[in-house]
């Protein structure tokens, strides 16, 4: 399992490199102001974060104990990235809609293009997270 300071690590930098990423784009894509955006994705980014530390050690406890590993077979990959998204669709959607005053409904609809984006950019970072970063258990598994 991943110690607190990998886990700090892995959440940190996926929301800094998506930062980067998303905030320029969608305020492109959105029409909407940069800064409005960059708030939008800070705040975002902060409840994701923390978010993304509780979810991981939990999927974590849970896969080992269902598999007996922490080791992620591609399945399992897309279900630990739909499964983040969606909580995560959830808690942002109030405030998106608050912060931009804008419906619940358009408030889901950037939401949910958001989470598009942050599905596939889940699923690739964090293989090449584990890449980069290999738990010393998962020498024992085939891949």
């Amino acid at each position: 399992m991943r110690s607190p300071l990998d886990r700090l690590r892995h959440a940190l930098s996926f929301e800094i490199i998506a930062l980067l990423l998303v905030v320029p784009l969608a305020a492109l894509l959105m029409g909407l102001p940069m800064q409005d955006m960059g708030v939008v994705g800070v705040v975002s980014a902060t409840l994701a974060t923390l978010w993304n530390m509780v979810y991981n050690w939990l999927f974590d406890h849970a896969l080992r104990r269902l598999t007996g590993t922490t080791r992620k077979t591609p399945r399992i990959r897309i279900l630990h990235a739909m499964l983040f998204e969606g909580g995560l669709l959830l808690v942002l959607m109030p405030f998106i809609a608050w912060y931009l005053q804008i419906s619940l409904i358009a408030a889901f609809l950037l939401d949910a293009g958001l989470a598009g984006f942050y599905l596939f950019y889940a699923f690739g970072f964090n293989w090449a997270y584990d890449r980069l970063f290999p738990l010393p258990e998962w020498q024992k598994t085939p891949a």
